[in-house]
């Protein structure tokens, strides 16, 4: 299942930096705006312990993560609906990923250019939203205009997404986001087949530097509660120095910058959860494996996610808590301790679930 996930904010909010930590892999991120034009892509694994307890359980040659893919997308600013920044191009960019990170820029330096001046996470996020919103009044009006003749001639599909676009345009013309008109599941299919921005899910990453203060951080996360977005906090500078060392060496550097946790981990977690997704996993001799997939998912499509032909051909499953598992320490102890459950069509998919799937 590929998932992606654009990085978005201000120029010199520290986008490109945290792309280089999440990826260790260097793209420009100077000290001046549009910096990044053609947006960076990059696989990252997510991270999960579950993963290695199973591949030392199976003693497995091979472990593949679950992983996400993040695009570095250039700095907006004020008027980039309207093409200032080079925007059109860089809203286009966005439309291509499943949810946004939008980095908010709550450090204080005076060596690196603020945009407008000086730093305000309330008014830099509004910056943002604005544009989107704009985008999607934008998309809303053009596509109206585009399936006019269709709804003339009373074509069915056409009347019934005219009224889902004017529903659309009212929203985003008084200031809310395409995601506050429905939670239908089919209504947001839509919508996010209309290419809209504001339906897509974010993730506010305050990037507090070395210097910062803590009402800045509660800003961001009074935006956030409105939506029930995820708010991390990580110091990105920091972050993209510990991801060029090996896990002792950044151990022991995290300890002396008393940088707490693993930010870059909790911005890689924080995506992947608010994107719904969970992971299950198959493991063995030859590899352990975690698979993603939607929250609530059918057997059936956990078994798409390996082949379609695992979803065609399916007969039963074995499943098992990973925990449970590891606990017994085989597959063999966990059935003779009847721990091991066959399940058909009908069972839907716990997170950690580990799964034998029997195909015809």
């Amino acid at each position: 299942m590929n998932i992606s996930i654009g990085i978005v904010g201000l120029p010199n909010a520290g986008k490109s930096t945290l792309f280089n930590a999440l990826t260790k892999k260097t793209v420009p991120a100077e000290n001046f705006p549009f910096c990044t034009i053609d947006p960076s892509v990059g696989l990252v694994s997510v991270p999960d312990d579950r993963l290695e307890q199973l591949a030392a359980l199976s003693g497995s040659l091979k472990k593949i993560p679950a992983v996400v893919e993040f695009v570095d997308i250039a700095g907006l600013v004020r008027g980039a609906a309207q093409g200032e920044g080079l925007g059109n191009a860089f809203l286009s960019h966005i439309r291509g990923t499943d949810a946004i990170a939008h980095v908010v820029r709550c450090f204080i330096d005076d060596s690196i250019i603020h945009v407008d001046g000086a730093v305000n996470p309330a008014r830099d996020i509004e910056v943002i939203h604005t544009e989107l919103l704009l985008a999607d009044a934008q998309l809303a009006q053009r596509r109206l205009e585009k399936i006019e003749k269709e709804v003339k001639r009373g074509n069915a599909d056409a009347v019934a997404e005219k009224e889902l676009l004017r529903s659309a345009l009212e929203t985003v013309s008084s200031g809310q986001s395409v995601s506050s008109l429905s939670s239908d599941n089919s209504t947001k299919r839509m919508l996010y087949s209309l290419g809209f921005l504001t339906i897509k899910p974010v993730v506010y990453v305050c990037n507090i530097g070395t210097e910062y203060e803590k009402q800045s951080v509660v800003e961001v996360r009074k935006i956030a509660e409105k939506t029930e977005s995820d708010v991390v906090e990580i110091s990105v500078r920091s972050e993209e120095e510990l991801s060029q060392l090996d896990d002792q060496e950044a151990r022991e550097m995290r300890r002396e910058l008393t940088v707490e946790g693993g930010g870059i981990d909790h911005v890689i977690r924080s995506a992947y959860r608010t994107l719904d997704l969970m992971s299950f996993f198959t493991t063995g001799e030859k590899e352990t494996r975690a698979w993603t997939v939607p929250r609530h998912s059918s057997i059936l499509r956990a078994a798409r996610a390996i082949h379609t032909d695992f979803e065609k051909n399916f007969i039963r499953a074995e499943v098992i808590t990973w925990d449970a598992l590891v606990k017994a320490g085989s597959y063999t102890a966990a059935r003779s301790a009847g721990l091991l459950r066959l399940e058909g069509r009908g069972y839907v998919v716990q997170d950690g679930d580990v799964i034998i799937f029997r195909v015809g």
